[in-house]
């Protein structure tokens, strides 16, 4: 791994018409990192993502992405929104989603190459459902669409993948299930996710983005009920769900 981060922010300051979003924002996550996004409602945690996106551009300040801007480096980012906009009435497969990330990387035009559909499959076995590869998208559960759509970010072969709250309405044993496929995917690629239960992810993730006055980046082990109380101005507890204690001042449920 190379000592140059994945993403870095810089002095960046964001405003949504007079109302300042982030100001002197400074994080700067290395590669092979898990990291999650927490804050309360309305704090500009997706924004954050869309700002690393490229997709907003902030007032002052830079965006890197592997030492360039995020426009330029668009390619070795994977990206999973909250909201998909798919029909679901709409006729696709599994794989039809999955071949969908390789748009813009295939030559030519027309039908999906050879390739295009062996690196989809293989996105999809990464996953876990290159068996579903036929199934109608609108068919599967919940769970299954997320993995769905994290393999469509995957055939676009992402160096780092964002994803923003993946696991909402989804319920524990699902995202449980789901969490552990990230820490897999990790291996091989740095993760930024919003997550809405930093008591749930903390057993999974290496890092995490407190959203709030300021934007900090802290260890897992360093998250501790100060920490909490001063994000989310009360007296929060971090409950741990996976039944696993550790130093910092984790709770155990």
């Amino acid at each position: 791994m190379t000592s140059q981060p994945v993403l870095q922010f810089s002095d960046l300051k964001f405003s949504y018409g007079n109302r300042t979003v982030f100001d002197r924002v400074n994080v700067r996550i290395p590669e092979g990192d898990f990291v999650c996004v927490v804050g309360p409602n309305g704090s500009g945690k997706t924004t954050l993502l869309r700002l690393a996106l490229g997709l907003l551009q902030p007032s002052r300040g830079k965006i890197e992405i592997y030492g360039k801007t995020p426009h330029s480096n668009r390619g070795r980012i994977g990206y999973v929104p909250q909201h998909p906009k798919l029909d679901p009435l709409f006729p696709v497969s599994a794989l039809d989603v999955s071949l969908m990330g390789c748009l813009g990387k295939t030559k030519g035009f027309g039908m999906w190459s050879g390739q295009d559909k062996k690196i989809a499959l293989h996105a999809l076995d990464e996953v876990g459902l290159a068996d579903r590869k036929d199934d109608h998208f609108a068919s599967l559960s919940g769970g299954m669409k997320q993995r769905v759509l994290i393999a469509r970010a995957l055939a676009g072969h992402p160096d780092l993948l964002l994803l923003d709250e993946p696991t909402a309405g989804l319920d524990a044993h699902v995202e449980e299930s789901f969490y552990r496929l990230l820490q897999e995917l990790n291996k091989q690629r740095t993760i930024v996710l919003v997550s809405h239960d930093l008591g749930f992810v903390s057993g999974f993730v290496k890092s995490v983005i407190c959203v709030g006055k300021d934007v900090i980046i802290h260890p897992t082990s360093a998250i501790t009920g100060e920490v909490i109380a001063d994000l989310y101005g009360s007296d929060m507890r971090l409950v741990r769900h996976d039944h696993r204690c550790s130093d910092g001042g984790h709770e155990c449920s």
